[in-house]
């Protein structure tokens, strides 16, 4: 009994193709005008966002939470500075 006898064969193709001429040639939609429209409307919704996220927009959002305001938010800040410095005086 003969045993059968494979010879391998190897094949290499170099195409040159832009992105598009590959999309069209594989059959792949063109997403172009989808990919624009999605960024369009993400760049919207970022420019209409931005002003919340603005430092006096922040400020007063925490003035807002807190019932007595700014005196509040001071006496907060000047116990903290208060408390800091006792304790660097005492550790000296």
């Amino acid at each position: 009994m003969r045993v059968a006898e494979f010879h391998l064969m190897k094949i290499r193709w170099e195409v040159d193709l832009t992105p598009e001429e590959a999309r069209e040639a594989l059959g792949l939609p063109d997403v172009k005008p989808m990919q624009a429209a999605v960024l369009a409307k993400m760049e919207k919704k970022l420019t209409d966002a931005i002003d919340t996220f603005g430092p006096e927009t922040i400020i007063q959002s925490w003035f807002a939470t807190i019932p007595q305001g700014a005196d509040a938010m001071r006496n907060l800040f000047t116990g903290f500075l208060n408390l800091a410095g006792s304790k660097k005086g005492g550790s000296e």
